[in-house]
This record gives C-alpha cells, sequence and structure tokens, in this order.
C-alpha cells in the first residue's frame, strides 16, 4: 500500500489499519492450525510466483544486486524457513502440560495454551528485505496473529511491488505492507501493536524503543555492531581466509552479521594479507561485474570512501584488493583491508557495512577476548580453531548474539537456532521455535479440582490449619 497517495494523514491511515486488523482479530477469534498452515502457503507462494520480479525490484533498488545472492539470501531461505515452521507448527501449537504441586492442590491441573497477541508491526531493513520481512512474517503468522510491515526507503521499488503483490494472496485485516515516504517510520513506531520488531540500526534502535515505550509496547530489537573473528594458528589460513572473504563480499558487506574486524596472529600477519589478496583476484576480479553488488545509495557510499580516507590520514595502512578503484557512479566499492587502526577512527568505532575488513594482530587469546570485551557485545561471533578446548574458551568469554565456529555468517540460516543480539546488538530473538514464542502469549492457565485443600485455611484460623501449616512449613524446608 502506497500511503504517500493518499490525501489524509499518515497517522490516521495507519491508525485506521490497525484498528481494522484488531476488530477482525477479535470477531474472527483464533485462528486453527489449518487456517495459520494456509497463510503460510500464502507467503510461500507470494515469493515463489513472483521470483523474476522480486528479483528485478531488489535489483533496481541497489542499483546492482547479484541475482545469485537474492536466490541464496532471501528467495531460497525465505521459503525454507516458511518449510520449516509448516513442519513443525502442529507440535509448536499444542497446550503444554505443566506441573502442580499436589501436596497443596491435589488433584489440579496446569497448562500452558500459546495464543496470539493481536497485532504485529514489522519494521523490515533494504539489506535482505524479502529474507527478513518473510521470516519474520513466518513467525508471526505461525503464532496467529495479523502483521502491518513498514518496508525502508531505499527498498521502493519492492516495497511498491509487494503492495501490488499483497492483494492477490492476503485480506488487508490480515497483512499490508507500506512505503516509507520520510515520515512513516515515525508514525509507525507510535502506534499501540501488541508486538514491535525493529531490525537496523542501534541509534535508530533507541527511538523506535522510545516510541513504543509511550504504549508500553514490547518490542524485539534486531540491530548490529561490529561482529569479530578470531582465526587460531593451528587453523589453515587459506581455509579462513575463503570463509571469511566470501561472506565479506557478499551484499558487498552490507549484512549485520558479517565479519567486521579479524584477529590473525601477529606470525600470520603476512600470510593473511597474501591470502586475502589472491582469493580477491580469483573471485572478486571485476568489480562492475553483475556478480558484485553495489553499495545501497551515495550516502553509504560517500560514508564508506569517507571512513578509508579518515583511516589514511588517522595512520591506517589501507590494501585494496583490487586494481580498480572506488567508483561514485555505480556505487562499486573494492574489497578492502585496513590495518593499524584505532579507536580515533570512524573504521573503529562504528559498524562497518560495506566491503571493508579491519585486520588486527594478537599474540594470546586472552588478549583477544578483553578486546572485544571493552566494547558493545556483538551481533556475532567467529572463532576458528580445531582445538575444543580453545573454542570453548571463546564461546564462554566472549559474549555475542550467535556464534558460527569455523565459518562466518551461517548461523543465520539455521532455521531451529533462534537468532537475536545481546546488549548493543538487540534483545529478544526470532527464527524457529523461538519466533514462535516471540510472537505468542504462554497463558498460563489453572484448573481447580472438584476438592479443593484450601478451604482448610480459610478464616478464622485454628488449631488444625496450624498444625497444616506447620507441616507444610516441614515439607518445604
Amino acid at each position: 500500500m502506497n500511503i504517500a497517495t493518499k490525501p489524509v494523514s499518515i497517522d490516521s491511515i495507519l491508525m485506521a489499519d490497525l484498528v481494522a486488523q484488531r476488530s477482525h482479530a477479535k470477531a474472527a477469534g483464533i485462528e486453527n492450525y489449518q487456517q495459520r498452515r494456509e497463510h503460510l502457503l500464502a507467503l510461500k507462494a507470494m515469493i515463489t510466483e513472483n521470483q523474476a520480479r522480486i528479483i528485478e525490484a531488489i535489483n533496481q533498488d541497489y542499483g546492482n544486486r547479484s541475482r545469485h545472492e537474492t536466490l541464496l539470501a532471501e528467495i531460497i531461505n525465505a521459503c525454507a524457513d516458511i518449510n520449516s515452521t509448516l513442519k513443525h507448527l502442529k507440535k509448536w501449537m499444542k497446550v503444554q502440560k505443566r506441573h502442580v504441586d499436589h501436596r497443596m492442590y491435589l488433584g489440579a491441573k496446569n497448562r500452558v495454551i500459546p495464543q496470539p497477541l493481536g497485532v504485529v508491526g514489522l519494521i523490515v531493513p533494504w539489506n535482505f528485505p524479502i529474507n527478513l520481512a518473510f521470516s519474520q512474517l513466518a513467525a508471526a503468522f505461525a503464532a496467529g496473529n495479523k502483521a502491518m510491515v513498514k518496508m525502508s526507503e531505499n527498498s521502493r521499488h519492492l516495497s511498491a511491488l509487494l503492495g501490488e503483490l499483497v492483494g492477490n494472496y492476503f485480506k488487508p485485516e490480515k497483512l499490508q505492507f507500506y512505503c516509507e515516504t520520510g515520515e512513516v517510520g515515525i508514525a509507525f513506531s507510535k502506534l499501540p501493536f501488541d508486538h514491535l520488531m525493529f531490525t537496523g540500526s542501534g541509534e535508530t534502535g533507541k527511538k523506535v524503543m522510545a516510541a513504543a515505550a509511550q504504549n508500553l509496547t514490547p518490542v524485539t530489537l534486531e540491530l548490529g555492531g561490529k561482529s569479530p573473528a578470531v582465526i587460531a594458528t593451528d587453523y589453515p589460513m587459506q581455509k579462513a581466509v575463503e570463509r571469511i572473504m566470501y561472506v565479506k563480499q557478499m551484499n558487498a558487506g552490507q549484512i549485520c552479521t558479517n565479519v567486521d574486524y579479524v584477529f590473525v596472529h601477529q606470525s600470520q600477519l603476512a600470510l593473511f594479507i597474501d591470502t586475502a589478496t589472491r582469493w580477491a583476484k580469483k573471485h572478486v576480479p571485476d568489480i562492475h561485474s553483475q556478480d558484485y553488488t553495489a553499495i545501497i545509495d551515495d550516502r553509504a557510499f560517500k560514508r564508506l570512501t569517507n571512513c578509508i580516507e579518515e583511516a589514511k590520514q588517522l595512520g591506517a595502512d589501507v590494501i585494496t584488493l583490487s586494481d580498480q578503484v572506488a567508483d561514485a557512479n555505480t556505487r562499486k566499492l573494492p574489497l578492502t583491508l585496513i590495518l593499524n587502526s584505532n579507536d580515533s577512527m570512524s573504521i573503529d568505532t562504528r559498524e562497518t557495512f560495506g566491503p571493508i575488513l579491519m585486520v588486527k594482530t594478537y599474540q594470546d587469546s586472552q588478549q583477544v577476548v578483553d578486546y572485544i570485551a571493552e566494547r558493545d557485545r556483538p551481533l556475532a561471533f567467529y572463532p576458528f580453531s580445531y582445538n575444543k578446548q580453545l573454542i570453548n574458551f571463546y564461546i564462554e568469554q566472549v559474549m555475542s548474539g550467535g556464534v558460527s565456529v569455523n565459518d562466518a555468517l551461517f548461523h543465520v540460516g539455521q532455521h531451529d537456532l533462534p537468532f537475536g543480539g545481546v546488549g548493543a546488538s538487540g534483545m529478544g530473538h526470532y527464527h524457529g521455535y523461538e519466533g514462535f514464542l516471540t510472537f505468542s502469549k504462554l497463558r498460563p492457565v489453572f484448573y481447580q479440582a472438584k476438592f479443593s485443600s484450601v478451604k482448610f485455611l480459610m478464616p478464622p484460623y485454628g488449631r488444625f490449619a496450624d498444625k497444616l501449616l506447620a507441616f507444610l512449613s516441614k515439607l518445604n524446608s
């Protein structure tokens, strides 16, 4: 839905749509398994039946987005997530039995009933708009909710397409998409949703959370940060480099869980640089290839080139892994290594979100742990080693949202693992069962037995109550 074409205020439109969805939820009641299954299948059909148009719309939004990356990271991953949800949905929806203290409540029953929250709001970024929107919708629909989705201003072509398509698959009281016009995000965050999920930067996340707090709307924040990797000396350098650099070039580094900086043992620095250089020349020989994605817009391109220039001026060593230079016209930026950076540089203090990799050296594992611990908790952490003791040391000592061992990024693609940050990198989870839980209210229900022993504890209290309470106190001491 393109709300920019409406003659009335954005706030009024959004509130009217929210009221309509909430009213329908109340009138229709809780969706059963079959209804939820049909909605999940409709989500998948919306992707698969319009795959070519979706790929082209995302390509237009980027200027150039690798078709293969869109297929792998968006289309295939989103559909696989929906398939996994369908596989487990019936089990997730089951009423859960819980234990009862029969010493106090003989014959009673405890149950937990998963029920939908109602209407949820999703604020989706531009970097993986289909993957993020539809995996979040899969979790919301599995839990039986209605949804309103606010897309990014950098996803204008895709937003318009989704707004055109959604009516073929869903009624507006179930799902609506909204284009960003510059004012929608603020108004959207202020709506009294039953749950609000935001994916994006930490600074914007603070504003979203503050707006949601006015309505006591619970939030899930999927933010970012500077996710580190560390390569132990026992791990093959060639393998570590190809896995790290593959992720670093994907989507031109514009991934919140990308490797932001890598620790290389001081004795292996030259080997790392040489291996990374050879890998880039083989796999990304031409930044103008359609296989290499552009930076999303001019502002982001300028921010990245300014970071590189600032680092140079402040004494860092910059190594461009290509014979080509950054091109402002196509917004293509070659893979770049930055060495000897420090906290006086922007590249060290804010999320990179581009094809730039900081390389830091270390002498012992405690040095790595100490460096990371002094900074905000990252969204992801990537230790490379065959030494199980060392891997366990890193997992125990470095707190992060998630971990991939001996690879990068791919814990995010596991449909039965929760995804989410910690501290400055976010709060709450989705994916799999945890996504179902995020958008559900687990209602505790106590069923009293026909006979209740509590009747013997009613005032006025006498000798029997004294003896019974003394007996129970002894049992629980």
